[in-house]
């Protein structure tokens, strides 16, 4: 049996207040795709900023052996010089420069003291080929899709002779496609000897590509798991074994069981879009929002389906207060009366939420803590008479939510950049349901989180329903929709293509409506 290329022993991180990581082990061999597993706030991103030097060495204990030898890495220069790179959730690349720029930015070609403009596109070009990407080296990153981008960022470490490379929810932001070429992409560097840890909450992609998978849970590791004997061999371990050891229990039942809301206005309509046409924000001519007519009644889920590109943030965006695009024509109309929703202060007077897909840059002050990001969307009414926000007040809404929505942190002061998907999800929810919308639209509310919490965001939105909310549900992921939704609209160019009631609904009719090509 060979040597393993990796040894983690007994790694132990803390941060002021929470022990994020406690005597972790975790063992990689040679060509060895090996998954990494776990709820958020298990601990993954945080072991792996430790083995790739975002933690320096002596900011945690244990110890770090690779190829052999212990390692000591100050910074993630120091681990990269050994071939260990990292690719994180959010990519690192500068959308303004070039892809052969992007590629050797930190390690450019030069000659001479200059740079070797020749020598960057000959290697970016063999780059490319090798990953797979039909564009040219010269081509601006702004220029190509998050798919390609990642593609890039893979380039870019093989640029760097890697050893070990590992991948942090590398197909969280792309569609089905980019998704299949890149998970074959990584079986063919394990078969160029390349070892690779992933770390997704995608089950199904795990046990298409992994040799074997370590489960964390509370900063602890929990076991490791063989998911197939050979390359070859077809996996042997299902997904709700590794459920079970990610949450430590079986969830027999993945989506909560509905409720219906039973309030003398229920049936009625909440939201209401009628002709709702909108333009791209700088191509004028082209039309992302084309004719959409839609409703949603008090106590309903109605599920919005379709594939990258199809319209539905834009339509979500441009109903929000017309953030997005140009707006040309149609009409919003809450509880059966119209309303102007001109900007974003006006939809949410209106009685209208928006949770954005992109909770990082549009949805959540990072740098900000629990208690202000909860209040942000509602601070009138914490107002004193003196036109001060109520502190005590903040923080009491801020600390109810903490616990009603097990948001995992020591206190509502805890910044929030520091918390795992799922806990900032929560927080943005928080925010918006303590508002009080009458209409909740919700896009890609558990994208890039694990399905213990995914469930517990379910409970949330179905509790929402069940008091006469209205939720308007936009996800990629079918049978999430399928689970979740009273009625699902399937899109496509921008159009509504179908309309599926609950008991009607496959993933099969929905993509048939998904694909129907504009009549």
């Amino acid at each position: 049996m060979s040597a393993p290329v990796l040894e983690m022993r007994g790694i132990t991180k803390t941060f002021p207040g929470v022990k994020a990581l406690s005597d972790v082990n975790l063992t990689v061999g040679p060509g060895e795709i090996h998954a990494i597993c776990g709820e958020n706030g298990a601990g993954k991103s945080t072991l792996m900023k430790v083995l790739s030097g975002v933690h320096e060495h002596g900011s945690y204990d244990g110890e770090i052996h690779f190829e052999g030898e212990q390692m000591a890495f100050k910074d993630i220069r120091a681990s990269e010089k050994h071939g260990i790179v990292i690719i994180h959730q959010e990519l690192a690349l500068v959308p303004y420069l070039s892809i052969a720029e992007n590629i050797f930015l930190g390690n450019e070609q030069s000659s001479r003291g200059f740079i070797d403009w020749n020598d960057t596109l000959r290697r970016a070009s063999a780059l490319l080929k090798r990953v797979g990407l039909n564009e040219k080296p010269q081509t601006p990153v702004a220029d190509i899709g998050v798919g390609k981008q990642q593609l890039v960022e893979i380039a870019k470490a093989l640029s760097k002779e890697v050893k070990l490379l590992i991948l942090d929810e590398p197909t969280a932001a792309l569609n089905d496609e980019d998704s299949a070429g890149l998970l074959d992409l990584i079986l063919e560097l394990r078969d160029q000897g390349i070892a690779c840890i992933i770390i997704s909450h995608k089950l199904n992609e795990i046990r298409a590509i992994a040799d074997s998978v370590t489960i964390l849970r509370d900063g602890q590791t929990i076991e490791t798991l063989t998911v197939r004997e050979t390359p070859t061999s077809e996996p042997r371990l299902s997904e709700d074994r590794i459920i079970r050891g990610m949450v430590g229990r079986d969830l027999d039942h993945r989506f909560p069981d509905r409720t219906p809301y039973e309030g003398e206005d229920a049936g009625s309509l909440a939201l209401s879009v009628a002709g709702w046409t909108v333009r791209h924000p700088v191509d004028h001519h082209r039309k992302v929002v084309d004719d959409v007519s839609l409703t949603v009644r008090r106590g309903e889920i109605v599920g919005i389906a379709g594939l990258m590109g199809a319209g539905r943030t834009e339509l979500a965006m441009s109903v929000f207060g017309r953030s997005y695009g140009q707006y040309v024509t149609g009409t919003v109309a809450v509880g059966g009366r119209e309303v102007l929703t001109k900007n974003v202060p006006a939809a949410v007077d209106a009685g209208i939420a928006y949770v954005t897909e992109d909770r990082k840059q549009y949805g959540l002050n990072l740098i900000d803590n629990i208690n202000r990001n909860i209040s942000l969307a509602s601070l009138s009414g914490m107002r004193r008479k003196d036109g001060f926000v109520d502190e005590h007040k903040e923080r009491s809404v801020s600390e109810r939510y903490r616990k009603s929505m097990n948001i995992k942190a020591p206190t509502v002061f805890e910044q929030v950049g520091r918390l795992s998907g799922g806990n900032q999800q929560k927080v943005v929810l928080s925010k918006w349901i303590h508002a009080d919308p009458e209409v909740l639209i919700l896009d890609e509310p558990t994208r890039g989180i694990d399905i213990g919490a995914k469930y517990e965001i379910y409970t949330v939105i179905d509790k929402l329903a069940a008091s006469g909310k209205a939720v308007l549900f936009i996800s990629s992921e079918l049978p999430e929709l399928l689970g979740m939704c009273d009625r699902i609209y399937t899109m496509a160019e921008g159009r509504l293509t179908g309309e599926v009631d609950r008991a009607d609904a496959t993933q099969e009719l929905l993509m048939r409506h998904m694909t129907k090509n504009r009549s």
